[in-house]
């Protein structure tokens, strides 16, 4: 073993030196070169770092560094996410994207243009005006669909979602049964109102009449009875006319 080479290493190395760090790893950590300001630095990782890939030989496993377009990656040849500015395409970073496909810049990926689908139509509402379907001859029927599928930026755009067009009906009166039985209603409530107002007033009647009657036969009652007087011409004498 050389002087500089310890085999009592930290961190996952198998050996390493006070200069330059890990010199071999460990089974299954990757071997992988940190720069710090000049000097490098080696370190043993169970998994790469971002903007490195592994790769495996039976002596060492190492961290290779992907492309320069490349954040994250599988192999140096095919990507997994591209650095800002690139879009994803087939493994690759690409600055616009092929014939056909349409950047998407919330994945950052080159995908299918989508188009608009709606559903078909529905079938035509009963004739109506002014949200009523009787009173009128001449009116708009309408009918609607839905959006199945919202297009992409590139993709053909939704059409209409709802048509009009004019209808003529034969004349019909609206029934006036919900108008009418509320008045009923009204009149009624009237009545009975009145009635009970009218019962009030004849009950509150015959209790003062009844009271007068009452006081007046107590007042009989405490009185004395006055004598008849009598009747002058009855005692007078007849007057005799013959002489």
């Amino acid at each position: 073993v050389h002087p500089n080479v310890s085999q009592g290493c930290q961190g996952g190395c198998a050996t390493c030196s006070d200069y330059n760090g890990c010199l071999s790893c460990k089974p299954r950590l990757f071997f992988v070169l940190e720069r710090i300001g000049m000097k490098q630095i080696g370190v043993c990782l169970s998994s790469c770092p971002s903007g490195y890939y592994g790769t495996r030989y039976p002596d060492i496993n190492k961290c290779a560094k992907c492309k320069a377009d490349c954040e994250t990656c599988f192999t140096r040849n095919f990507c997994t996410k591209c650095k800002s500015g690139f879009y994803l395409h087939s493994g690759k970073c690409l600055e616009k994207c092929p014939d056909g496909l349409e950047a998407n810049n919330h994945t950052m990926e080159c995908t299918s243009v989508v188009h608009c689908e709606t559903s078909e139509w529905s079938p035509w509402s009963p004739c109506t005006k002014k949200g009523k379907t009787c009173g009128f001859k001449r009116g708009n029927e309408v009918r609607v669909r839905e959006i199945v599928q919202h297009p992409s930026a590139r993709g053909n755009p939704c059409p209409a979602t709802s048509e009009s067009r004019k209808c003529t009906v034969q004349r019909k009166r609206c029934q006036t049964e919900g108008k009418g039985k509320k008045n009923r209603e009204e009149k009624r409530k009237k009545s009975n109102n009145d009635e009970s107002k009218e019962t009030r007033q004849e009950s509150k009647g015959r209790a003062a009449r009844r009271q007068n009657r009452e006081q007046r036969e107590n007042n009989n009652k405490t009185q004395p009875k006055k004598r008849k007087a009598p009747n002058k011409e009855q005692n007078l004498a007849p007057i005799d006319t013959a002489h």
